[in-house]
């Protein structure tokens, strides 16, 4: 992925982190990515007072991935409140997977990596696909 710019990529990350909803963690974080396509997706996260079923810029980034025609990703990168480079939680590595093209690079708290070096031996959708072929 040398042709990524990953300092764009990371300003549209803080673009979005400026929009975050945290008034109960005052921890927003802003997530981006490209698409297979080459068009690029952001995202926030979205608080609740339930804190349970709060959102991460990772669910909201792939939501509008989905809401704009889908894909899958290649490059992604994720920021904190201070603009920095954050790694996403399990979770996220999960659901980053299943919209993930094979190879798709994360730029990370140690470098840029892999999704299968984030998430070793993960399940997923290409999982299945040779399961039921």
């Amino acid at each position: 992925m040398d042709e990524v710019n990953w300092g764009e990529l990371r300003e549209i990350a803080r673009g979005a982190m400026r929009r975050a909803y945290a008034p109960y963690s005052d921890f927003p974080v802003g997530a981006a990515a490209i698409v297979d396509d080459g068009r690029i997706v952001s995202g926030c996260n979205i608080e609740n007072a339930s804190y349970g079923i709060t959102l991460c810029a990772e669910c909201s980034l792939v939501s509008q991935l989905v809401m704009t025609g889908g894909g899958k990703l290649v490059a992604f990168t994720c920021v904190d409140g201070n603009g920095e480079v954050l790694m996403p939680c399990g979770r996220c590595r999960q659901l980053l997977y299943e919209h993930s093209a094979e190879g798709m690079v994360l730029e990370t708290v140690s470098g840029r990596k892999t999704i299968d070096e984030v998430l070793p031996d993960a399940f997923g959708p290409r999982q299945l696909g040779e399961y039921h072929q």
